[in-house]
């Protein structure tokens, strides 16, 4: 084959790929427009993202919101019930809970969905390259993920907070370390399916870098079960603060989050007669994941291609 008759082979597989791209992109556009029209017709995830934005701006905006500090002590206001001036009502040590459950939220929130994308980005990044080379790396990366996924989660949590102390700092690194795994192995499933597919086959055949491949064109296609997963895990490692501070072994009880709102109703007495402590901040917390698992429902079923109508 002359150089001339090799040029124009070449030539014509690389517009075999551009068209393959473009009419792929044509596609994704299509199906997308058809996801948001789903994603619209769910009314759970409707109703999920209005209670999430709702509850999130609200804790954003606490300034705005309430005159009081979640800090702020006043021994002549302590345990009232809710009223005007104390909408959800004070704690103990006549701290307002209506303060603290918007300043905390926006502590248990940053958690949450800080951890949970820390989780994405060290199991997307192994799992797409270890599914895309496999071989040694990949033995060795599910094998290491399956240590860590053994463990029951909340036993290693709070090994490692023995550990390494109490700080939001800390219950965020301890939550990506135990929680990575899951999103490993569905990013590294997503990759194993699509690098069968043939654009990907022409990729190799004319010499890309393994790291374009995988990183470019291969991930770009296996990002909705991932988000999904972000969406999940966010409220799972909310509960997961709330469960620990409620134990004392979470972030350090001066600082206002959800779960140290909550354990200060540890004894019988104030679950009796002292219900404004903890039965507010409770509704919130569960509106607050509710909502966050109805979007991500929401969102599995208008991208999963096994739900497509």
């Amino acid at each position: 084959m002359s150089i001339k008759s090799k040029q124009l082979h070449l030539n014509r597989k690389f517009d075999q790929i551009r068209q393959m791209e473009e009419s792929g992109e044509l596609k994704n556009k299509k199906s997308g427009n058809r996801a948001l029209r789903k994603l619209l017709n769910n009314r759970l995830a409707i109703v999920g993202g209005v209670i999430f934005l709702i509850i999130l701006l609200a804790c954003i905006f606490a300034p705005l919101l309430t005159g009081y500090s979640p800090k702020a002590v006043d021994m002549k206001s302590i345990l009232k019930p809710p009223s005007g001036e104390h909408w959800f009502g004070t704690d103990k040590i006549g701290r307002d809970v209506f303060a603290r459950v918007l300043y905390g939220g926006r502590m248990s929130i940053a958690i949450g969905f800080g951890s949970a994308l820390g989780c994405a980005f060290i199991g997307v990044l192994l799992g797409c390259y270890s599914g895309y080379r496999g071989g040694w790396f990949d033995r060795l990366m599910v094998r290491i993920s399956e240590v860590f996924m053994s463990i029951p989660q909340l036993i290693l949590v709070m090994m490692l907070v023995a550990i390494m102390g109490q700080s939001a700092k800390n219950i965020v690194i301890i939550f990506i370390i135990c929680g990575w795994g899951s999103c490993f192995r569905m990013a590294r499933s997503q990759v194993l399916s699509i690098r069968e597919e043939e654009y990907v086959q022409s990729l190799k055949v004319f010499g890309l870098n393994p790291f374009i491949i995988c990183y470019k064109h291969i991930l770009p296609n296996a990002l909705s079960p991932i988000i999904v997963n972000v969406t999940l895990s966010t409220a799972m490692f909310i509960l997961e603060e709330a469960s620990l501070s409620f134990l004392g072994l979470g972030v350090p009880l001066e600082v206002p989050t959800w779960g140290n709102i909550l354990n200060a109703a540890q004894d019988m007495f104030t679950l009796q007669n002292n219900w404004w402590m903890w039965l507010p901040t409770g509704i919130v917390v569960s509106l607050f994941v509710m909502s966050i698992n109805f979007m991500g429902d929401g969102i599995r079923d208008t991208t999963d291609p096994t739900q497509q109508g």
